[in-house]
């Protein structure tokens, strides 16, 4: 049997800690959610004040956003003339996010693949119009953040004025020398390889495989349904965000917060719960409980004793770990039926030869 080199050594722990590290920050996150939580509360609060009703409608809402953006993501592919049935650019969406329950950040590159080798399509170019679907993605996010934080800074000014410590914590990491010292840093390393290597075989690659993925993101200014493509993509974060508000009429606590602060409190959640997808971890899970439990915690009742303010976080901790696992299992069960489908018609295409 073969020894294996040192670049085989590498690629294994680099496979190893791209499965670790997200891993390793769910299951902590979730300990530190659950930490000092009474479970057994937790699910008697689900079971007796949940109507499941609107978990349902989330689900189905879920689905619909999933939909809307294969229908975005073929726009981009029939502009750079890939033509995929319509079909199978849904379940290449159902896929990615399936795929990144299990492989954080890989579910992107599968969906690529899949697309690629199924059309005998350039790989960097399928990638690079992923890429401008995923940068799009994060430019609302940023922007949605921005004009929810102006709108919603009386009741986050409030919530730091009663948490001090968040506020200083929050201060001394955004200040922290480390910090830009550390992306200054990575800056300066990137553009001394670039000019220093610039002829190198490796960097003639990337340069050519970055041709290949600008080739495959400006498609986005020159296709014809720009305005179509762009409409969509409003529609995807209407139905992510319609996801999270029928939630709120779920509890008879959610409810409350809509009826005390109006839809603002639901956006606030949800910009936070979107900023924190950005952690690496599967499908989110951890980070996203924790920013919507924060983002509840924001409008929690005023003048609550110690009692009523552990009831409180007991009831917004059973919210955010039931939304996320019910969607959480949607994923699965639309990841299994992907799955099938590529496998009865890999099966198919066997027996036909």
């Amino acid at each position: 049997m073969k020894n294996p080199t040192k670049k085989d050594r590498r690629k294994a722990i680099g496979k190893i800690m791209r499965i670790a590290i997200p891993t390793i920050i769910s299951v902590g996150l979730c300990f530190i959610l659950f930490t000092g939580i009474d479970l057994k509360e937790m699910v008697a609060v689900i079971k007796k004040d949940c109507d499941f009703r609107w978990i349902g409608l989330c689900m189905v809402i879920a689905v619909l956003s999933h939909i809307v953006r294969a229908w975005r993501w073929s726009l981009q592919l029939n502009a750079l003339n890939i033509f995929p049935p319509f079909f199978w650019v849904v379940l290449s969406i159902f896929g990615t996010y399936a795929v990144n329950l299990v492989f954080p950040r890989l579910g992107e590159v599968w969906r690529t693949g899949f697309i690629a080798e199924r059309q005998h399509a350039q790989f960097t170019t399928v990638f690079g119009s992923m890429l401008a679907d995923r940068i799009t993605d994060t430019l609302i996010v940023i922007l949605l953040g921005v004009i929810t934080f102006l709108i919603a800074s009386p009741a986050i000014h409030a919530f730091l004025q009663r948490y001090p410590e968040t506020y200083i914590s929050i201060k001394s990491f955004l200040e922290s020398p480390f910090l830009w010292g550390t992306l200054v840093g990575i800056i300066v390393c990137c553009a001394f390889i670039y000019l220093r290597f610039s002829h190198h075989k490796a960097i003639l690659k990337i340069k050519q495989a970055l041709v290949d993925l600008w080739k495959g993101f400006a498609v986005v200014f020159r296709m014809k349904n720009i305005w179509l493509w762009l409409f969509l993509g409003l529609v995807i974060w209407f139905c992510y965000f319609m996801q999270l508000y029928v939630t709120f009429f779920a509890f008879p606590f959610t409810r409350q917060i809509i009826q005390d602060y109006g839809v603002i409190a639901v956006l606030v959640a949800f910009v936070l719960s979107a900023l924190a997808m950005g952690i690496p971890s599967n499908g989110g899970i951890g980070p996203w409980q924790i920013a919507v439990i924060f983002a509840l915690t924001i409008y929690a009742p005023l003048g609550m004793n110690e009692l009523q303010a552990d009831s409180y976080r007991t009831n917004i901790t059973a919210f955010a770990n039931l939304v996320m696992g019910t969607e959480t299992l949607l994923l699965i069960a639309l990841g299994i039926f992907t799955f099938a489908c590529i496998f009865f018609d890999k099966r198919r295409h066997v027996q036909s030869n």
